[in-house]
């Protein structure tokens, strides 16, 4: 017997179709790697809205062949989780993928004589410390082979490209967050046939985990190095290959100059000339030669009063491309490196310019572009000027990225007159009336929100018609030396006020709501993020900690030794009493109390920088104080969500917080 309700059959009893069941909505299962706590189901119907928004895929440049106009790219292809290695063997052709896995593959370089194989990096579950593998590239089917151990973090520093070998370097890993610890740590640099790499060859044993070398010189008798100290201090120096004796070069040993950043880019062909970066002469980093004779050091680009931020110059070493941070912004300029004089620059596509690489055999320039419209692109600038494209950016059906909005630079007055500036992207016209806000704040703090392509972000301001503020507050690269000092040891809290002077701005906008702002950032936008969660919580509605540092002092006694020494010239030595308790004074943690607006907490769970055990401890403490808290940890993710489905997840979960705090 057939039965038909009441309701089905359009009976307008309102009793009866009260009383009919409702079906649940369904909802998004975290993966299994996903551990979450406090985070309402997500309503299937949300994850059907955001999801267009999670498949942009751009390509990343990593490498020219060595005699064959092709190139390496970095790609996360349709349905994968990860970007991986592709090959691409002419303009616009179809990449073919060279390696897989369930972790990302980034950084890669062709064998340097005859680009038989590759060589790349890898890291496991975000844990960031990188093995190094060979890749052969003329056997069907082969597959990577390990070339080092992996109680050691590696990089691939430069390539002999007469021999064929590579020198890598080598910092041991102590676990710190697992209870490791090390007393004293060392950078070892490695000569190695990958081909052969049980005869390897120890080039040097440096103090000190802030090494890295650059290019050989052309007679590969000598490497030059950088050694890191600070982001406001670095030092050039040369090490010879057979004697593996290092010497200072610049600043010159036992010089009294005051403390700044140097930095190698590349050789002149006579091998007596250094390109360099450095900040010596003024506020910003920039292009000069470095005679090693006599020490003497040429300005080149003193004119541009912005940072270099990327050189390469071509194989006869006579043209020069570096790439200048022109207020959040990269840029391409050109030089005659005999002359050491700015060319005209050819017309280029616009957007933020990143990776920049000659080829060894045709003076072919390839880099890449991003910007509002789309991710990563990768072009290329032959020397008779002809512009060619590489790759194309995949956005997903029935998104048109040509109407997203563009970024515009702010600046407002902070609490001691100094000006702070800022990216701001706001909502289409559609969106009427003042509109909430979503203050991001980027990490390092040695580093900079920049111009570019938002990703699956943009789906904040195109979307639920949110305005996106990306502050870059004190301490921030981009804006000078002394800009970037201003907010160490004692001053940490200067550049949290800047965030609070931000919100006197949003406040004074006819077309934002300074009562629904949320504020979130990574890293130490995370610490950010928190800071501004206990001094300004009547003035925001929320805030999102993704990889934070909830305490100052746990997190240096926590973060991997290789790093503790390079963080405490930022943040302050903690063995210092007197440091020790401002760190404390001025930890989140600490000032936990205040915290009353809601909290989402996102973590990796191998993070060696920031480890889990900052975002336990705030989201343990702030819960025993009543404030409602989210909180995402990823067992198989690092320093920040990599695998696509974790980001998914992430963001589905960001929406949702959205809709409860700052778009009700």
């Amino acid at each position: 017997m057939i039965r038909l309700s009441l309701c089905a059959l359009g009976i307008t009893l309102l009793a009866a179709c009260a009383a009919a069941p409702k079906a649940p909505e369904a909802t998004v299962a975290p993966n299994a790697n996903l551990f979450v706590q406090g985070i309402p189901p997500v309503p299937q119907s949300l994850a059907d809205a955001v999801g267009r928004y999670n498949d942009f895929r751009g390509h990343g440049f990593a490498d020219w062949h060595p005699t064959r106009r092709e190139m390496l790219v970095s790609h996360r292809k349709a349905g994968a989780n990860t970007a991986q290695l592709f090959r691409v063997t002419a303009p616009l052709a179809d990449g073919e993928q060279l390696t897989d896995g369930i972790d990302p593959v980034t950084q890669a370089s062709y064998e340097p004589r005859s680009g038989r194989y590759a060589v790349f990096e890898r890291a496991i579950g975000g844990n960031e410390v990188a093995q190094l593998y060979r890749l052969p590239l003329d056997q069907a089917g082969a597959q990577p082979v390990l070339l080092t151990s992996p109680d050691e973090r590696h990089a691939m520093n430069a390539w002999l490209r007469r021999s064929g070998q590579l020198i890598y370097s080598a910092v041991p890993i102590d676990r710190t967050a697992q209870g490791g610890t090390r007393s004293r740590i060392t950078t070892t640099l490695w000569l190695m046939d990958p081909e052969k790499p049980e005869g390897r060859r120890k080039l040097a044993e440096l103090d000190g985990g802030g090494w890295s070398a650059s290019q050989a010189s052309p007679d590969e008798r000598l490497v030059a190095l950088t050694r890191y100290l600070s982001a406001n201090e670095s030092q050039v120096w040369m090490l010879d290959l057979d004697s593996g004796v290092p010497r200072q070069v610049a600043p010159a040993a036992g010089s009294q100059e005051a403390r700044a950043a140097y930095a190698p880019v590349g050789w002149a062909p006579d091998g007596r000339t250094l390109w360099i970066a450095t900040d010596r002469a003024g506020e910003f980093r920039e292009l000069a030669r470095l005679d090693l004779d006599s020490g003497r050091i040429e300005r080149v680009s003193g004119h541009i009063p912005w940072d270099v931020s990327g050189v390469s110059l071509t194989d006869d070493g006579r043209k020069l491309a570096a790439r200048f941070n022109v207020d959040g912004r990269e840029e391409l300029h050109f030089f005659d490196a005999a002359t050491a004089r700015e060319l005209p620059a050819p017309a280029l596509p616009a957007g933020n310019v990143g990776a920049a690489h000659y080829d060894h055999a045709r003076a072919e320039l390839a880099f890449s572009v991003s910007n509002a419209q789309g991710p990563g692109q990768v072009y290329s600038l032959a020397a008779d000027g002809r512009l060619q494209q590489w790759t194309r950016a995949y956005a997903p059906p029935g998104i048109d990225t040509s109407g997203f909005s563009e970024q515009k630079i702010v600046r407002w007055k902070s609490f001691d007159g100094t000006t702070i500036s800022g990216l701001l992207t706001p909502p289409p016209a559609k969106f009427s009336g003042r509109r909430p806000v979503l203050i991001a704040i980027h990490g390092g703090p040695e580093s900079q929100a920049q111009m570019g392509f938002l990703g699956r972000n943009a789906y904040y301001v195109q979307e639920l018609g949110m305005a996106l503020i990306q502050p870059n507050v004190r301490g921030s690269a981009g804006y000078g030396k002394s800009f970037l000092a201003m907010d160490n040891g004692f001053k940490r809290e200067d550049s949290v006020k800047d965030i609070g002077a931000l919100l006197d701005w949003i406040a004074t906008q006819p077309d934002l709501d300074a009562s629904r702002v949320l504020v979130t950032g990574g890293s130490y936008g995370g610490y950010m993020t928190l800071a501004v969660s206990t001094h300004y919580a009547d003035r925001i509605a929320g805030a999102i900690d993704v990889v934070g540092i909830s305490h100052f002092v746990t997190f240096l006694n926590n973060t991997e030794s290789y790093r503790r020494d390079l963080r405490r010239v930022e943040y302050g030595d903690e063995r210092d009493p007197a440091m020790r308790a401002h760190l404390d004074k001025i930890s989140p943690l600490t000032n936990v109390a205040r915290i009353k607006k809601p909290l989402f907490v996102v973590q990796g769970r191998n993070d060696p920088r920031v480890p889990y055990t900052e975002a336990e401890q705030i989201v343990a403490k702030v819960r025993e104080g009543g404030t409602p808290v989210w909180y995402l940890r990823a067992e198989n993710e690092g320093h920040g969500f990599q695998k696509k489905e974790n980001q998914d997840f992430q963001i589905y979960a960001t929406v949702l917080f959205m809709q409860q705090t700052v778009l009700k």
